[in-house]
C-alpha cells in the first residue's frame, strides 16, 4: 500500500513529458478520468453543497449519468490493460481504488434529490470538474495542433503550483460571486438608473455585446495599469506575473484578493448599465475563452487583427522579461486600447524570449504566493 501512495505522490511532484509506451501517459488519463468521477459521485450526493445554482438549473442528469458511466468504464478498461500487461501497475492501482470507491457511493446510479433550500453555502466542484475536463480537451489539443515552443510538455515546471490556484479559485467560485455581487450592490447600487437599464436593454444582442465587452475592458485596462503602477496593488499582481512558463493554466496564476478586487470593478459598469442576462452569458463565454486562450502556448498572431483584438502574441508580450515589454499590453480584449493609450509594446522581434518577473522573487508554490502579498521582503 504504501509503496504505491508514494510514488503517486512522487508522480504529482514531477515534471516532464510523458513518453508513450511505458504505460505513464494511459495512465494518467486512466487516473484523471476516475478522479472526476469519484468527484462526480459526491457531486450527486451532496448537490446543495457541491454544485453551483446557476448550472445546476441546466444540467441534464441523464446525460451526466451516461457520461460518467462510460468514463468509469474507460478508466477501468485502460487500468486493466495497464495490469496485465505490467506497465506501471502501481499507477493502475490508484486508478482501481478510486473506481472501487466510486462504485461504492453509487457511481452514476445515485438518486439526486432536487428539494433543497435555496441559499444554501457551497463550493463549486461541478464548476471545477467541468472547466477543467473542457479546457484539458479542447486547449491541450489546441496547443498540439499549433504549438508555439513544440518542446514544451504538458506538465512543465510548476504545473504543480498553477493546478492548486485553478483548483481554488474554481472551489470558491461561490465565495466570489457572493462578495462581488453584494460589493456592487453595495458601493455602485446607486448609480443604476431605470431609463439607461431600459436603453442598454433594448438595443441590438450584437451591438450590447460589443459594448459589454468594450466597457469592461475599459474598466480592466486601467484596473490593470494600476495593478502595474501602484506599489501596493503589485504585491498582488505580482503573483499572476510568477509563472516562468505559458500554457492554458499559466492564467489561473491569480491571487484571490486580486480576484476579488478586479471582478468588482469590472462588474459594476455591467451591474449599473444593466445589459440583458443573454448578453452577460455570452461575455462570460468570451471572457472565459481569452482569460485561456491568450495564454495558451500557441503560435497564433491573426496578422492585422491583432491591432485590434487580444492574441495570444500580445498577452505573451505583457508576461514578458524583455525591457519593451515592461508595463506594457494591459487590454484583455481590445488590443487597440493599448495602442490608444500609448502602453502597446513595440518590438522587432515576433516573440518575447523570457517570461516571468524581473528578479524572480515571488517564491514557488500555491502558499507561499498566497502569503506573498502581505509580506514586505523582496
Amino acid at each position: 500500500m504504501t509503496d504505491p501512495i508514494s510514488k503517486l505522490n512522487q508522480l504529482t511532484e514531477s515534471h516532464g513529458s510523458l513518453r508513450p509506451g511505458k504505460g505513464l501517459a494511459s495512465g494518467v488519463v486512466a487516473l484523471s478520468l476516475a478522479i472526476l468521477c469519484f468527484l462526480g459521485v459526491l457531486a450527486f450526493h451532496f448537490p446543495e453543497y457541491l454544485t453551483t445554482p446557476q448550472l445546476r438549473k441546466s444540467y441534464d442528469v441523464e446525460l451526466l449519468r451516461r457520461v460518467m458511466y462510460w468514463s468509469l468504464v474507460l478508466s477501468g478498461a485502460i487500468a486493466l490493460f495497464n495490469m496485465v500487461f505490467g506497465r506501471l501497475r502501481w499507477l493502475s492501482f490508484g486508478t482501481f481504488v478510486l473506481l472501487g470507491l466510486t462504485l461504492f457511493l453509487g457511481a452514476h446510479k445515485v438518486e439526486v434529490d432536487p428539494n433543497f433550500p435555496d441559499g444554501t453555502p457551497y463550493i463549486g466542484l461541478d464548476w471545477f470538474i467541468l472547466d477543467l475536463l473542457g479546457s484539458t480537451l479542447i486547449f491541450v489539443f489546441v496547443e498540439k495542433l499549433f504549438p508555439l515552443r513544440k518542446d514544451q510538455p504538458v506538465f512543465r515546471p510548476e504545473w504543480q503550483t498553477d493546478f492548486h490556484h485553478f483548483i481554488v479559485n474554481h472551489l470558491l467560485v461561490g465565495f466570489v460571486l457572493l462578495a462581488v455581487n453584494l460589493l456592487v450592490h453595495k458601493l455602485f447600487g446607486w448609480a443604476a438608473k431605470d431609463g439607461i437599464q431600459a436603453w442598454v436593454q433594448g438595443l441590438n444582442f450584437w451591438v450590447a455585446l460589443f459594448l459589454i465587452i468594450l466597457v469592461a475592458d475599459l474598466v480592466q485596462y486601467w484596473t490593470h495599469r494600476a495593478y502595474h503602477e501602484v506599489p501596493l496593488l503589485w504585491r498582488l499582481h505580482a503573483v499572476h506575473h510568477s509563472v516562468k512558463s505559458m500554457d492554458w493554466m499559466a492564467g489561473s496564476r491569480q491571487h484571490i484578493v486580486e480576484l476579488l478586487i478586479t471582478r468588482t470593478l469590472v462588474l459594476a459598469p455591467i451591474f449599473v448599465l444593466g445589459f440583458s442576462k443573454e448578453v452577460i452569458d455570452a461575455y462570460i463565454v468570451v471572457v472565459g475563452f481569452q482569460a485561456v486562450f491568450n495564454h495558451a502556448n500557441v503560435s497564433v498572431r491573426l496578422g492585422p487583427l491583432r491591432y485590434l483584438i487580444v492574441t495570444p502574441n500580445f498577452h505573451h508580450w505583457h508576461h514578458s522579461q524583455d525591457d519593451e515589454a515592461i508595463d506594457k499590453n494591459y487590454a484583455a480584449h481590445f488590443a487597440f486600447l493599448d495602442h490608444l493609450f500609448g502602453t502597446a509594446v513595440q518590438s522587432d522581434r515576433k516573440w518575447p524570449e523570457k517570461y516571468g518577473v524581473v528578479g524572480d522573487y515571488v517564491p514557488p508554490g500555491f502558499w507561499a504566493q498566497f502569503k506573498f502579498p502581505f509580506t514586505w521582503k523582496g
